[in-house]
């Protein structure tokens, strides 16, 4: 049973910030922990090792915790996962996000899983060397595109130090949702918190309160979730973060209070 959840911030959401801005407004915000990003135009810079560890000695002085970082690492046969385990030591983060491929699991084939189960294996096995854990992006156009092929894929990879994040369908109704959550509940360490609907559209996380409390509640029972980080909000505004922050802690209390002690 997860003890704490922590209200945390993804650093994409505000990627036009400086690093020291995002780390300012995650503190006004009484947030917790703050997912770094590597992808282009994000914070921490793969290969240079030295800055990544700034942004974390940053990030642990202002009292937040470096949840994770968040890599695009697509298990390709042309990739090593070398520099992002490099970087996540420098910045010092306990977990590195990673995605299943870059194939839809109805398009793709027994040998396109094999291959990607075969390099989550590898890659999994020299981040575990290096005390690192894995975790998969729960998301479209990947393995992780369904929850059942999510689950069968962390059920063939067979390693304890992957885990697995969470987000809603795009498009996914409330029950819809919380059933995907259901079969991969076991290997959830991370839960990507927005609220988008009827697809992609921004709204304020209070617009789906229906769908986040019920999560909330489900999430405060399951063993390995550490963080709940905020992922985008409307039109990329900084002024809605205090509230939007607010709006989870709300939430994870509320779970927390609800939960047998």
């Amino acid at each position: 049973m997860t003890p704490y959840i922590r209200a945390g911030l993804c650093s994409v959401t505000f990627r036009q910030l400086s690093a020291d801005a995002v780390i300012e407004a995650a503190v006004a915000a009484e947030l917790d922990s703050i997912e770094w990003g590597t992808g282009d135009g994000e914070h921490v810079t793969l290969g240079d090792d030295a800055a990544a560890a700034h942004i974390g000695e940053r990030t642990r002085a202002a009292g937040l915790a470096v949840a994770s970082l968040g890599g695009y690492y697509r298990c390709g046969d042309n990739e090593t996962i070398e520099p992002l385990l490099d970087a996540a030591g420098a910045v010092g983060t306990p977990r590195v996000r990673v995605w299943a491929g870059a194939v839809g699991s109805a398009d793709a084939d027994e040998t396109e899983r094999a291959r990607v189960i075969a390099r989550l294996q590898d890659a999994v096995d020299q981040a575990s060397s290096r005390g690192i854990e894995l975790a998969l992006e729960y998301h479209g156009r990947t393995l992780t595109d369904t929850a059942d092929s999510a689950r069968a894929l962390l059920e063939s990879v067979d390693r304890p130090q992957l885990s697995s994040y969470w987000q809603p369908t795009q498009g996914a109704a409330d029950d819809a949702a919380l059933a995907e959550l259901d079969v991969v509940a076991p290997w959830v360490s991370t839960l990507h918190v927005f609220s988008w609907w009827p697809v992609a559209e921004r709204l304020r996380l209070h617009e789906r309160s229906n769908l986040w409390q019920r999560v909330f509640a489900h999430a405060a029972s399951l063993p390995r979730i550490t963080d709940a980080l905020l992922e985008f909000v409307p039109n990329d505004d900084p002024s809605l973060l205090p509230a939007e922050a607010e709006t989870l802690r709300t939430w994870l209390r509320e779970s927390a209070a609800a939960r047998p002690q």
